[in-house]
This record gives structure tokens, C-alpha cells and sequence, in this order.
């Protein structure tokens, strides 16, 4: 049987040439500390105007940051805010990590944690839509960053299936599910950004999925 491991993994928008095509995220000390600036940046910047606010330029003025080394970090505006989304979802894992998910039966859940990250999000509808636009506009060139959102969310996911934070592995079968669970949040999420739902469909959406795959 297979398993599959859900342990969390530890213009002016485009790079110049020579330009590094991942941003590190380990390094030292200074190094950590100057891409938690770029992100914060990218985040508040996003949150007050959008996926447009978010300029290479202002992020590298307001993170304090060279401009190229802001490039050698992070390509593009697209790397940014992925990264971001990516760090936003690690908080969950991390959460998920320190205590049991509340709720009697996997479909509770699965769908307070969905739900609490959901809320999260569209609290912050600009930059919400930021970094719904970003992760639909991703490319090959963002594979590791669009892998690291995936993987935490599969996470999360599967230790509220089975309701411990100290799972270490799942099923094939249940890993099947928890992609099709975490398709339907994102298509729901999308449909948000784009106006085609509003707060009680993405919910009532995501429930009905999650109703019919735990079946």
C-alpha cells in the first residue's frame, strides 16, 4: 500500500538576467530575517491594494532591501506572493502540529480547519486576491513554492481526518481524497475572488464535498 508522509517540510516584475529562479529559505540568521522582511512587505502591500500593489520596487523599499537582492531572493512578484501564501499555510501546519483539531468526526474536522483558514482569508479580501491571482498565474518556475502551499494543506487536511496532530502517514486512497478536498477549497476560493460565490456557497460547497468523499 502506498503511504504518502504529511510531516511539514522545514518589466519591474520580472527577474533580471542571472537572477536565481528559488528563493532560499534557509540560510543564516540575517538571511531568514531579511526574507521574513520581504515577505511581511509583500503581504502589506498586498493587503492594502491588491495583486497591482505588489511592485518589486516597493516591496524591496519598504522590506529595507537592495533591489537585486530582493531578485536574488525571489524572481518575480509571482515568487513573492506565492512564498507568502505558502507562509501563511505553514502557520496552520504548525498549529496543526501543537494540538488536536476540534470537532467529534473527520467531516467536523476537516471543515473547521478549512473553514478558520477560509474566514482567515476573506477577512483580507486584496490580499486574498493577490494571492489567489498569483497561485493561478504560477508557472514551472514556481514548482517548489506551489509544491510547499500543496503539501501543507495536504497537512493540515490529513491530521484533522484522523483527528491527532501526530500523524506521520496515509493511506493512497485517503491521499486521493485530500486532493480532491483540497481542489473543491481552491476552485470554492477562487470562485470567491472572481464574485461567482459569496461566503455561505464556498461553505456550503466545501461541505457537500467533504460530506460525499468521507462516505
Amino acid at each position: 500500500m502506498t503511504s504518502v508522509s504529511t510531516e511539514p517540510r522545514n518589466t519591474d516584475d520580472a527577474a533580471p538576467t542571472g537572477a536565481q529562479t528559488s528563493a532560499p529559505t534557509g540560510g543564516s540568521a540575517a538571511q531568514r530575517e531579511r526574507r521574513r522582511r520581504i515577505l511581511d512587505a509583500t503581504i502589506s502591500l498586498a493587503a492594502e491594494g491588491g495583486f497591482d500593489a505588489v511592485q518589486m520596487r516597493a516591496v524591496a523599499e519598504q522590506a529595507e532591501v537592495a533591489l537585486g537582492t530582493l531578485y536574488r531572493y525571489f524572481p518575480s512578484k509571482i515568487h513573492l506572493l506565492v512564498s507568502a501564501l505558502a507562509r501563511e499555510f505553514t502557520k496552520d501546519v504548525d498549529r496543526s502540529a501543537i494540538r488536536a483539531t476540534p470537532g467529534e468526526t473527520a467531516h467536523e474536522r476537516i471543515m473547521y480547519v478549512l473553514n478558520r483558514r477560509t474566514r482567515a482569508l476573506q477577512k483580507q479580501p486584496k490580499l486574498t486576491e493577490a494571492l489567489v491571482r498569483a497561485f493561478m498565474f504560477a508557472d514551472q518556475s514556481v514548482t517548489g513554492e506551489i509544491h510547499e502551499v500543496g503539501t501543507s494543506l495536504t497537512t493540515v487536511i490529513a491530521r484533522a481526518m484522523h483527528g491527532t496532530p501526530t500523524l506521520g502517514e496515509v493511506t493512497e486512497e485517503e491521499a486521493a481524497i485530500i486532493r480532491i478536498i483540497s481542489d473543491v477549497w481552491l476552485s470554492a476560493l477562487i470562485s470567491w475572488v472572481t464574485g461567482r460565490m459569496d461566503e455561505k456557497d464556498v461553505e456550503k460547497s466545501i461541505d457537500v464535498a467533504v460530506r460525499l468523499l468521507l462516505r
